[in-house]
C-alpha cells in the first residue's frame, strides 16, 4: 500500500512539474523565443532561435550598435523562420540583437493583377499614408475577434500603382502591416510597415509584384526575447608573402 501511495506521489509530481515550470517562467516573465548569435565571417552574424509563441503572427528582428539602443528593425519574419543572417557588417563593431513577436489578424486577401491600361490617374498624394475621414474608429483590441481590418480595396493606378484602403476595427495597434503574396510565391511577406490609424496607403510595385495576393493587418508587439551580442572582426585581407 505504501509503495502505491509512493507511486501516486510520484506519479502527481511529475505532471506537475511542466505546470509549475511553465507558471515560474510567466512569474519571472521569461520569453518563449531563445536567440543565440554566432559569428560565421568576420563581418557575417547568424542568428537561431528556439521556442515559439504560438498565437504570434510572425517575429520581428532587430539590431543596435548599442546595448541600450535604439534598435532598428531588420526585417518581419514568418512564424516559422527560425535563422536569420545579417551580412556585410561593419568590421570591429560589436551588434545587438533580439526578436519580438507580433499579433494581430490579417484581412481578407484582394487580387491585383496589373495589365496594360489605361488606368486613371491618381490623387497627387495617392502613396502617402494617410487616414481618410469618414473612417468608424476601431473597437476591438488587437488580437479580439473583430480586429482585423474590413474592406480592403485596392484600385491599379498609372506607372504600376497600386492604392489601397481599408476599415480599421482595431482601437489599440501600434501600425499597420501591408502584406503581398506575388503569383507563385508560397507565402505572404510585409511589404510595407504603417503607423496607427493608417487606413490608405499607395504602393509602387515590383516587376513580381504585378500579379500578386495583398493583405493588411492591425498589429502589436509582445516582449523581446533575450539580448544577445557579436563583435565583428577586421575584413582586411590578410597580406600574402611571395615567394622567390
Amino acid at each position: 500500500m505504501a509503495l502505491v501511495l509512493m507511486a501516486s506521489v510520484l506519479v502527481a509530481a511529475a505532471c506537475a512539474a511542466p505546470r509549475q515550470v511553465q507558471q515560474e517562467r510567466r512569474q519571472r516573465q521569461e520569453p518563449p523565443v531563445r536567440l543565440e548569435a554566432e559569428l560565421v565571417s568576420p563581418t557575417d552574424i547568424t542568428l537561431r532561435w528556439q521556442g515559439r509563441d504560438p498565437g504570434a503572427a510572425g517575429h520581428v528582428i532587430e539590431f543596435a550598435t548599442e546595448p541600450a539602443g535604439p534598435y532598428t528593425i531588420l526585417g518581419f519574419l514568418p512564424p516559422e523562420q527560425t535563422t536569420y543572417t545579417h551580412p556585410d557588417l561593419m568590421p570591429r563593431t560589436t551588434f545587438h540583437y533580439r526578436l519580438r513577436p507580433y499579433y494581430g489578424a490579417a484581412s481578407a486577401p484582394v487580387d491585383v493583377t496589373l495589365g496594360r491600361g489605361p488606368y486613371p490617374a491618381p490623387d497627387p498624394r495617392w502613396a502617402e499614408p494617410r487616414v481618410l475621414p469618414g473612417g468608424s474608429p476601431g473597437t476591438w483590441p488587437v488580437g479580439g475577434e473583430g480586429a482585423a481590418p474590413t474592406s480592403l480595396k485596392a484600385t491599379v493606378t498609372r506607372a504600376g500603382g497600386i492604392a489601397f484602403r481599408w476599415a480599421d476595427q482595431a482601437r489599440d495597434e501600434e501600425g499597420f502591416l501591408l502584406e503581398d503574396r506575388p503569383a507563385g510565391w508560397p507565402d505572404y511577406r510585409v511589404t510595407a510597415v504603417l503607423a496607427p490609424d493608417v487606413n490608405a496607403f499607395g504602393l509602387v510595385t515590383l516587376p513580381e509584384e504585378r500579379h500578386a495576393s495583398y493583405r493588411v493587418r492591425a498589429f502589436r508587439y509582445g516582449p523581446p526575447s533575450n539580448v544577445v551580442h557579436r563583435t565583428t572582426g577586421d575584413d582586411t585581407p590578410s597580406p600574402t608573402t611571395e615567394e622567390d
